[in-house]
């Protein structure tokens, strides 16, 4: 084993007796401050059960949008090196495909003996067998919660009945995992698995079960900021944080405007951050009961992990497998109408319906972290993560701070599991990954060395190096913050300060300019680009 000694302490003798199971959950669109354990009021008792037996990590990010957070997660670099998101100079994109090197996690621990398993939303380029998973449902149809239709079982599509009801995607994706499960205990018992399990709630269209909404109907009637200083407060209380409440940007609208589903929305939306004040009460009911419904999705989400651990602890596994979750990018401020379109006169989070989030509520979701998904401002990138593992794992209930990425995950996991990652993939070169192992972080409070956490999307664009981070939206220029007491940027310290400046922009256009030279070596492997950006 390559693990320090004073760490194989830590995790203890059981980390001999097997090798451990891998789940992660990946929720969509969900905020820094979401789950009860991070601060919020949506009851979440599965997920804070893990955390109260487990880790928190009060620092960690992912890549501000959906695609380029899971080809991240899955292969251990940044997504503009392996053509999943963009760069000025080289494409990627939504359509990018990674290059033949670019091996998702499967394709490494399956000569260790894993079974590999998928249940939910895949967004990574290529089939997802092909990808080395076993298994899979890929829930492909994004746009309405209460329809099998458009998605894959094991990349074959689904043809749901004429007469389908009853469905609903957060179960499905629970019930696909379950029985991933339970056939692994019934014929692979001898073998340990991974089990990749990304949620599509509660991203957009909010649909939720009727009965899970009326738990919440009438709970955000106070307003956005009410409910963001109530969850500060909370996350004062836990230790997550040390900074200030960040301000709401009112100016700060969607990051794509659409004025015509504004019009199909009805008077009750608004696109703005305004002051709750300010709202009449058609306005205060419609945006209230568009959170009640963003609150219902998690609370389901949760209750449907809940059903999960269940089933690992049913079949003895649950002690020995390292559980982990996170979000793919924050709360979003996005609000469109797509799909099957929005019927105003169908009841709120129905199939008929079609409601984003907005800016006003996503600012509360996101505390204390300033702005939404797309941006690389804390609140695009900040996530929890949630890291369980009774068998590995003594700490109960601790946070750690080091700040981490989701290029972490690949290389944790291969460090876990004593498994060297191969030099060559069908004798072509692996180039090496930025991604850094977080083992040595759960046994004790320790900051992961690294150079830099970088970065672009959207001509969003931002570096992370110890505590400063430089970083600005499309078109502004260079702003400097000091996390260490100031993660809600709210204290540009650029005018003071132009050498640092100078140093970590140059630093940001050093890996820039390496991730560009990696992916125009393979560029003419692209699909060229078809109509407009496609937009998640």
């Amino acid at each position: 084993m390559r693990l320090p000694l004073l760490l194989l302490l830590a995790l203890g003798p059981s980390l001999f007796a097997a090798k451990p199971n891998v789940v992660f959950i990946l929720a969509d669109d969900l905020g820094y401050s979401d789950i009860g354990c991070y601060g919020g009021e949506i009851a979440t008792p599965n997920l804070d059960s893990l955390a109260k037996n487990g880790l928190r990590f009060t620092q960690f990010y992912n890549t501000a949008r959906c695609w380029p957070t899971r080809g991240a997660l899955m292969t251990g670099y940044y997504a503009q090196q392996i053509h999943r998101d963009g760069l000025a100079d080289a494409g990627g994109g939504a359509q990018g495909v990674r290059q033949k090197w670019a091996r998702l996690l499967p394709d490494f621990i399956k000569p260790a003996g894993y079974r590999c398993y998928h249940s939910g939303k895949w967004h990574i380029d290529g089939k997802v067998l092909d990808g080395g998973f076993d298994r899979s449902l890929d829930m492909r149809n994004q746009g309405n919660f209460f329809t099998a239709k458009g998605n894959s079982i094991d990349d074959v599509p689904v043809k749901p009945p004429a007469d389908e009801k009853g469905y609903y995607a957060t179960i499905a994706t629970a019930d696909h995992a379950i029985d991933c499960l339970k056939d692994h205990a019934a014929n692979h018992a001898g073998k340990p698995f991974f089990h990749y399990i990304p949620f599509i709630a509660p991203h957009f269209p909010l649909h939720a079960l009727p009965e899970d909404i009326a738990k919440y109907r009438d709970r955000y009637l106070d307003g956005w900021e009410k409910l963001r200083e109530a969850r500060f407060a909370r996350q004062k209380e836990m230790g997550l944080t040390k900074t200030t409440l960040s301000a709401i940007e009112r100016e700060v609208g969607p990051p794509y405007a659409f004025p015509d589903a504004m019009e199909k929305l009805g008077p009750g939306e608004v696109n703005r951050p305004l002051p709750w004040s300010e709202l009449n009460d058609e306005q205060r009911r419609f945006q209230a009961t568009k959170m009640a419904i963003h609150a219902a999705m998690i609370d389901r989400m949760d209750q449907e992990i809940g059903r999960i651990l269940a089933q690992l602890k049913a079949m003895r596994a649950f002690d020995n497998t390292i559980i982990f979750f996170a979000s793919d990018n924050g709360a979003s401020a996005e609000i469109m109408v797509r799909n099957g379109g929005h019927d105003p006169a169908a009841p709120p989070g129905s199939a008929a319906s079609y409601l984003c989030l907005g800016p006003g509520f996503s600012s509360a979701a996101n505390a204390p972290h300033r702005r939404h998904k797309t941006w690389v401002h804390e609140g695009g990138i900040s996530t929890p993560l949630v890291v369980h593992w009774p068998a590995g794992i003594s700490a109960k209930g601790e946070l750690r701070h080091s700040p981490a990425h989701v290029i972490d995950f690949v290389p944790t996991v291969l460090d876990l599991l004593d498994i060297e990652k191969p030099k060559q993939w069908n004798g072509e070169a692996i180039p090496e990954a930025p991604g850094r192992s977080l083992v040595p972080a759960f046994a004790r409070d320790e900051t992961i060395t690294r150079d830099s956490l970088w970065w672009l999307h959207e001509d969003n664009k931002a570096i992370r190096v110890g505590d400063w981070k430089l970083v600005a939206a499309k078109g502004d220029a260079w702003a400097l913050y000091d996390l260490k007491t100031d993660r809600a940027e709210q204290h540009d310290l650029a005018a003071q300060m132009p050498e640092k400046v100078k140093e970590l922009a140059g630093a940001w256009q050093q890996q820039t300019d390496a991730f560009t030279a990696l992916a125009r070596q393979t560029l003419g492997e692209q699909p060229k680009a078809k109509g407009k950006k496609a937009k998640k």
